[in-house]
């Protein structure tokens, strides 16, 4: 097996493996590739302090009172990024719940069906979003892989 790295800061990023057929090792690039996203870190505040959050430990980023809010297991901490900004910063693991919020499918503790026919995710650290209908059939799919 030839390994070879490419280093153009002008080019696009492109990564191509080229084997002869798929095993453990490819599906495991194959993984790492996808998930990765350039950073795995965001800084998050608190009242009186900036706190580096690891990106897979963030449960769900949500929008309250139109502010960005990373929910943790350890607290909620203020994002400076609107959205969509520290959507592409994250990883595979978080979809879209809803029309401001993004979730972590691994921190997901249940769901939680309503009587109007709604359902909810709670997840581990207690906090509870709803899933909008648009986007059930998505999050169904992802967490059923």
């Amino acid at each position: 097996m030839k390994f070879q790295l490419i280093i153009d800061e002008e080019g696009e990023e492109l990564i191509t493996a080229r084997v002869k057929k798929q095993n453990e090792l490819t599906d495991k690039i194959e993984t790492l590739v996808k998930e990765y996203v350039g950073e795995s870190k965001i800084v998050g505040f608190t009242e009186d302090e900036a706190i580096i959050l690891e990106l897979q430990k963030i449960e769900c980023v949500t929008v309250i009172d139109n502010k960005t809010w990373a929910i943790t297991e350890n607290g909620n901490y203020l994002i400076k990024n609107r959205l969509y900004e520290v959507e592409e910063k994250l990883p595979s693991s978080f979809i879209k719940i809803n029309k401001s919020s993004v979730a972590n499918i691994n921190k997901i503790k249940k769901f939680i069906s309503t009587y109007s026919g709604a359902v909810n995710i709670q997840f581990k650290s207690g906090y509870t979003d709803y899933i909008s209908r648009r986007c059930l059939s998505l999050v169904k799919r992802s967490v059923l892989k």
